[in-house]
């Protein structure tokens, strides 16, 4: 008898100390400091990024800032390719990074030896004269196999 109520007692006890624990969440999402928690020098790496830091969900600042760190450690050149690309990513609107975002997952599914076709023919377009990329740029783009055509302008109709 005492032996069962010792091990009621501990039974309760235990029973006790679970319910008033306090919940364990699961892993804790990362840091996303505000633009005025940055140092610095994060400041004038991610500069500009500035006017839609505080908009950016938690992932994407914590994405940045894991740049901003590396950034010292790169050479002048890439330092001034970080910087172009980080500027040219701040001027897009949230669509075209949307977009941007799908086109960068569906190269990174490709094989390996398409995917290099993608990037050699990348850096052919980023060869060519600003006046021809803007020219190809005006050309829509050859519509994909089994993708709907486009309905004609207005003015065609």
């Amino acid at each position: 008898m005492a032996q069962e109520l010792r091990a009621l007692i501990c039974l309760a006890v235990l029973a006790a100390a679970c319910i008033s624990a306090p919940a364990v969440a699961g892993p804790l999402a990362p840091r996303a400091p505000a633009w005025s928690e940055l140092s610095a020098a994060d400041q004038r790496t991610l500069a500009p990024l500035a006017p839609d830091w505080d908009q950016l969900d938690a992932q994407r600042r914590q994405k940045w800032l894991g740049i901003a760190k590396r950034y010292p450690n790169l050479g002048p050149a890439e330092q001034q390719r970080v910087q172009q690309q980080m500027r040219a990513w701040a001027e897009l609107t949230p669509a075209q990074r949307q977009v941007a975002r799908e086109q960068f997952k569906t190269l990174k599914k490709l094989p390996p030896e398409q995917r290099q076709d993608v990037v050699q023919k990348w850096q052919e377009y980023q060869q060519l004269p600003p006046e021809t990329r803007r020219e190809l740029g005006a050309v829509p783009a050859a519509p994909s196999a089994g993708a709907k055509p486009a309905p004609a302008p207005q003015h065609l109709r």
